[in-house]
């Protein structure tokens, strides 16, 4: 019989985390990236799959504190992924997950870019600007008239400039204090693995 195993209980530190908030509201406003790395192709994951989605939450997010969906049960997931207004797109490349993008139509004329990264392995080679691209047009063919998105300095540190070489401007900060690991979770428990901190290119 398997039983479920708790998150270890880690030591944890008064943390300031500055959130930015930011949205585009014109296609005209789109700066689309310039380098269109080859071969990259983008894939919509059509099937909802918590073990899939939680895959990719874990690998892109492990070295950023992504913690809040460690916890999540596997109806927890299913219910948050099998509704027809969240998308999942993945970029791959040469047959390999390169980095994802959730999107969720929402009331207003609004998309939002829920999660967005790319696996520490692809950072740098032009795919975050790429497939940065491809979801804020995705948003405008769901309909939306917004599309808007919220990173933090928790983050990749060239995550917001991509964010803003896109065309996205920063309509809200805020700052909050939470308690973190002194380190990431990683992918897995004790996994170990490098970090990988290079600025992706911006073209």
């Amino acid at each position: 019989m398997t039983t479920h195993t708790p998150l270890p209980s880690l030591p944890t530190a008064r943390t300031r985390v500055v959130i930015y908030h930011l949205e585009i509201t014109d296609p005209a406003q789109l700066r689309p990236a310039r380098r269109v790395p080859d071969p990259v192709e983008m894939r919509r994951a059509e099937v909802p799959s918590p073990e899939f989605n939680r895959f990719l939450y874990t690998a892109v997010g492990g070295d950023w504190h992504w913690r809040d969906r460690l916890t999540w049960s596997y109806r927890h997931w299913m219910l948050y992924l099998d509704r027809p207004e969240l998308e999942t797109w993945v970029a791959y490349q040469r047959g390999t997950p390169a980095g994802y993008v959730e999107l969720e139509d929402q009331p207003g004329g609004d998309a939002e870019i829920v999660y967005f990264g790319l696996l520490p392995q692809f950072i740098g080679r032009g795919i975050g600007g790429y497939l940065l691209t491809q979801a804020i047009q995705r948003g405008w063919a769901m309909g939306a008239a917004r599309v808007w998105v919220h990173t933090c300095s928790l983050d990749h540190p060239g995550a917001l400039a991509n964010y803003q070489a896109r065309g996205l401007r920063i309509f809200k900060e805020e700052e909050r204090w939470v308690l973190l690991p002194p380190q990431p979770s990683g992918p897995w428990p004790d996994a170990d693995r490098p970090l990988h901190v290079d600025a992706p290119s911006q073209k």
